[in-house]
């Protein structure tokens, strides 16, 4: 039989060649006009491939070599009426009987296609990527991939020899989606696309965005994994437990450095072995919650994370997803919180990444004054196109259900919301008002946060917004962005510029250590140590701390003190909690040794103290987020450098008064007005012998007295300990 009368030949060569962009309408079996049956293949390698009815496993016709790079193609004699098949293959004598991926229909449904179109698809992840699974009594690989512009898209792998040629996928014109399912492609499959552009050009093969695993770089494959089962809403105890009332101390964690192990310290510790010593450390030192540097497959270890390339790919460096789940898994049984660090912002140019994904400019904007970020190298991300926004609400949604995650902290949401942002002159393209505010990334970040509160409530959302912003803690109906928390970087940067003085010379700084109660109420606050303060030539937290060493430390010890107990939820970076010397890097275990010398060992348990005084004390908590939480005894003593303070709670009699002396005098006499009459107890010093410090105390009851001070009836007469934190509430 001459197949040239029903096929055309340049068609064959376009798929010997890879250039048919519509191969399910060649390959596989098809109706002529006359009724007869034809099947197509394109086998390489094959000596001789035959149709097998898969009901009776009876080859019922032996294809013919249509090109010598492996077309076949035949007429099945005395059939008309479609069925099963299979192909049964010689390869150098030896037969194989195989699966066709083109005998296959569709699998995207109709009502999924037109919501991936709309940008309505909450979970697009359950469509799109790769799904092992069982089509039509098969087990394979379904694939589906975004490339609305390409001309040809292919699974390419391991399963087929990295030939794009093999697995060309059907488009699905009404959204843009290329499909296929692959018989016999299991979970652990590596594969990627391979994609000719609308102009025919062959672009670097692609990791799947959607792709669940990924292999462990420098490799950049994905890898065929399972979709997690969605996990249940939070309890109503995890979800107290991110309330604005509740304490919220976070402990900011890079997995590949916390802690190393290997005989030379070099090896990273998997997500198991992290699950048991991580887990434990956090609850011995009282933290509520964990927030993890982004977990997202990133190609680049210098990039702690903030280039991801698989967002919905936990990285490989620590192990498998399922590991990852369970390492979530064991710090909810420890009562304990998880944040991932979430990254919607911008994302790197690697040839397997997103950028100009199917020969366009699909995820990114075209125009690199809004399409590239000049601080980082990075792309960014057109959130005006429904299929992108779709993309990061879904990967959103898919850490909260599919591993439990409790809330996402979102990287550099400033970045995103000014076009201008670190860019000067004309490299900025005005809004349609013609302003510097990008709307589109607003309207997304509501979305985004409107869409998190309705699906998964009890998560939260934290934004790390540097600028003046206004609303950003505030709901999107009345027109704010949405976010739960967002990180005080005001507060911080300020606290830190006046410690590092020569206390000394802070008299003449008071305002840097007290502006921040001015606007602690304008947003809910999460007040951030984070990794960004501890690289790039800052060195450390103690290290920025001035004087001898008993100075740096009690300097430290009393810093601590005031962030405990200044109003907003509390993060500290690992290392930080007991005073890291040097400044921190990725490629080294933090300088867990230090433990052995009484300083860090000092600080290490007054965070722990800290900690525990935070969640106990609702004073300290409950209003964190409500102007009725704090009110200043005195905040102009700038000559002694003395701070004064009240912190409340809900119930009447729940307040602390808190002491600060940023000085290394001992001042004795130090009177103080009182909001209530009766004792006071000490319930933390930071120069507690215990602590490293001096041991200057206020011991037993302090009874107050009815001398007038501060605007108050009734006052206390206080010896403060130098540069130190003191805590004192009604004795009981």
């Amino acid at each position: 039989m001459n197949d040239a009368r029903i096929l055309d030949a340049q068609q064959i060569e376009d798929i010997v060649n890879g250039r048919q962009g519509d191969a399910f309408s060649v390959l596989g079996m098809h109706a002529e006009a006359s009724g007869a049956l034809t099947v197509r293949a394109f086998v390489p390698r094959a000596g001789s491939v035959k149709v097998v009815d898969r009901g009776s496993g009876k080859a019922v016709a032996t294809l013919e070599r249509m090109h010598e790079a492996g077309f076949f193609a035949g007429r099945i004699p005395r059939r008309r009426k479609r069925f099963d098949y299979l192909l049964r293959v010689d390869w150098d004598g030896t037969s194989h009987d195989i699966e066709d991926p083109y005998r296959f229909p569709p699998i995207l449904q109709e009502l999924d296609i037109w919501l991936l179109a709309e940008g309505t698809h909450h979970r697009p992840f359950e469509q799109l990527g790769a799904h092992p699974m069982e089509f039509q009594g098969v087990a394979g690989t379904r694939f589906a991939v975004w490339a609305p512009s390409a001309g040809r898209v292919s699974v390419v792998g391991d399963f087929n020899y990295w030939d794009g040629r093999r697995h060309p996928m059907r488009l699905r014109r009404e959204c843009g989606v290329w499909e296929i399912f692959l018989p016999g492609v299991e979970a652990g499959a590596r594969y990627k696309y391979e994609i000719v552009s609308g102009d025919g050009h062959l672009l670097p093969q692609k990791a799947d965005p959607y792709g669940f695993s990924a292999e462990l770089r420098p490799a950049t494959a994905s890898v065929v994994a399972r979709l997690p089962e969605r996990l249940p809403p939070p309890t109503a105890e995890r979800a107290a437990a991110n309330a604005l009332d509740a304490p919220l101390s976070i402990y900011e964690v890079h997995l590949g450095s916390w802690r190393r192990g290997g005989a030379d310290g070099s090896e990273f510790l998997s997500y198991e072995a992290l699950a048991s010593q991580l887990v434990e450390y956090c609850r011995e030192m009282g933290y509520t919650h964990v927030e993890l540097l982004p977990v997202s497959e990133y190609p680049f270890d210098g990039s702690w994370g903030y280039q991801p390339v698989g967002l919905y790919a936990p990285t490989s460096r620590f192990g498998t997803p399922e590991q990852f789940r369970g390492f979530v898994a064991s710090l909810h049984r420890a009562g304990i919180g998880v944040l991932l660090d979430w990254v919607p912002g911008h994302f790197p140019t690697d040839p397997h990444g997103l950028g100009s994904f199917d020969g366009t400019h699909l995820f990114e904007h075209a125009d690199p004054r809004q399409g590239f970020h000049r601080d980082w190298n990075t792309l960014i991300f057109n959130y005006g196109r429904n299929e992108v926004r779709n993309y990061l609400v879904g990967n959103a949604l898919y850490w909260l259900e599919r591993y439990g995650i409790d809330g996402l902290r979102v990287d550099a949401v400033a970045s995103m919301l000014y076009l201008d942002y670190s860019r000067e002159g004309d490299d900025w393209v005005p809004n349609e008002q013609g302003g510097r505010e990008n709307l589109e990334a607003i309207a997304f970040l509501q979305q985004l946060n409107r869409i998190i509160g309705t699906e998964r409530p009890g998560a939260i959302m934290v934004a790390e917004e540097s600028t003046a912003w206004p609303m950003v803690t505030k709901p999107p109906e009345h027109g704010g962005l949405g976010f739960h928390y967002k990180w005080n970087m005001g507060w911080m940067n300020d606290s830190l510029e006046y410690m590092k003085r020569d206390p000394a010379y802070r008299n003449y700084h008071h305002g840097e250590i007290t502006f921040s109660t001015v606007y602690a109420f304008d947003e809910n606050f999460i007040l951030p140590l984070s990794h960004d303060e501890v690289v790039h030539g800052k060195g450390s937290i103690l290290q920025r701390m001035p004087g001898d060493d008993w100075q740096r430390f009690a300097n430290l010890r009393a810093y601590y003190g005031f962030m405990f107990t200044h109003p907003g939820k509390k993060l500290l970076f690992m290392g930080n909690d007991f005073a890291q010397e040097r400044e921190w890097t990725h490629d080294y275990s933090l300088d867990w040794h230090l433990l052995e010398a009484p300083p860090h060992a000092a600080v290490q348990a007054l965070v722990a103290d800290l900690n525990r005084l935070y969640r106990e004390r609702p004073a300290l908590h409950e209003l964190d987020c409500d102007r009725a939480g704090f009110e200043w005894i005195d905040y102009e003593d700038a000559g002694q450098s003395v701070l004064t303070y009240l912190r409340r709670g809900r119930a009447h009699g729940a307040l602390v008064v808190v002491v600060c002396n940023l000085t290394p005098v001992v001042r004795n006499g130090y009177r103080i007005g009182v909001p209530e009459p009766g004792g006071y107890v000490e319930v933390l010093n930071t120069d507690d012998s215990r602590y490293g410090g001096s041991g200057v105390h206020n011991s037993g009851r302090i009874a107050s007295g009815d001398e007038p001070s501060h605007g108050r009836s009734q006052s206390i007469v206080l010896t403060l300990p130098p540069l130190a934190t003191v805590v004192l509430a009604p004795a009981t």
